[in-house]
């Protein structure tokens, strides 16, 4: 089959977007092991781009699905889905993750897709109206809208317990023999936080893919379920979870500079604690189908892990600026989505 060429501009630029988002989120499961010098920086990509890619296998063949990139591929009704819908989302998504990369603010990739997504659909939606029908598939798209707040308090309360728990476990170590048993472990966190990065992130490039390629189907007459896309182009899956390791390898070190340094100073327990936390978070979405942040969700574990010491320990400066980007990131993305769409629409 032949794909039309704008079609093959979107698979493109999604596996661009993710690559994009690997290095754009690698500051999630490397920062803590980087400051607290277990590994090396490049290590630490390394590790990270692994086990992203490990997600992959366990999502195929463990769990036997791909919740989550159903749930961004059903996120819009598909009444006002085009191929010009999803090339202006992932432009505006695209932009946006630069924009925030360069200035170092950990902004959420996923959350940058799902409102360029959103804001193209309803500029379509303004253009072609189908009365009685709504944009936005609100079942699939509200519970993602809470979990922007639930999915880093989620991590936060976690990594608060839990770190609490360890230093009442080890109080009576010794400080030095415990030290380095934290860094061994924090090897395992990180690969466990890795592994939800992946399995969690890559689906939402791959839900994108697939919404594209759903659509062109029924333009040629052909009915697709999610189910039968993810079986008949098993390549997407493949490279999209491909695609996100190798931008891993790549790196985001500015944000691995704010994630690791500025909110707040981590120890080996404290990483083992954090990255444990948003593992555990990412873990319980997935099985639930909820595409979350995992930018939010390792944030806010860290927070959870510097709120232990004492709440001064937590820059909260950094914090608020971070809560605004994150506020800020589904609006702004849907307003470039809009900019992109009206842009296409004059130039196609």
């Amino acid at each position: 089959m032949s794909f039309p060429t704008l079609l093959i501009v979107i698979i493109v630029l999604a596996l661009v977007f993710d690559y994009i988002n690997g290095f754009h989120d690698a500051a999630n499961s490397i920062a803590t092991i980087v400051s607290t010098k277990v590994l090396t920086p490049f290590q630490a990509v390394l590790w990270a781009a692994v086990f992203n890619f490990g997600a992959f296998f366990i999502s195929k063949y463990i769990i036997g699905e791909f919740k989550i990139g159903n749930t961004i591929a059903k996120s819009v009704n598909e009444h006002f889905i085009t191929l010009e819908v999803i090339f202006a989302g992932l432009m505006a998504a695209i932009a946006w993750n630069l924009i925030t990369w360069w200035f170092g603010i950990p902004s959420s990739s996923s959350h940058a897709l799902l409102g360029g997504f959103i804001g193209a659909a309803l500029a379509h939606a303004g253009a072609f109206h189908k009365e009685g029908i709504d944009v936005i598939n609100y079942v699939k798209v509200i519970p993602i809208f809470l979990f922007i707040f639930a999915a880093p308090l989620i991590g936060m309360f976690i990594a608060f317990i839990f770190t609490i728990f360890i230093v009442h476990l080890f109080k009576r170590s010794n400080h030095h023999r415990a030290e380095k048993w934290f860094k061994r472990l924090q090897l395992l966190s990180s690969a466990a936080f890795s592994l939800g990065h992946g399995g969690n992130d890559a689906q939402k490039v791959m839900g994108i893919i697939g919404a594209a390629i759903i659509y062109y189907e029924a333009s040629i007459g052909k009915t697709l379920t999610f189910g039968e896309f993810v079986e008949n182009y098993s390549w997407v899956p493949f490279c999209s979870f491909l695609a996100i390791a190798l931008g891993t390898l790549s790196g985001g070190w500015k944000i691995v500079k704010t994630m690791g340094t500025r909110i707040t100073k981590v120890t080996p327990l404290e990483g083992v604690s954090a990255e444990t936390a948003g593992a555990v978070t990412l873990y319980l979405t997935e099985h639930l189908g909820i595409p979350v942040s995992t930018t939010h969700t390792i944030s806010g574990a860290i927070i959870g892990v510097g709120a232990t010491k004492r709440l001064s320990a937590v820059r909260w400066g950094v914090t608020v600026n971070l809560l605004w980007a994150w506020i800020l990131t589904i609006p702004i993305s849907a307003l470039l989505a809009a900019a992109f769409y009206y842009l296409v629409t004059l130039i196609i």
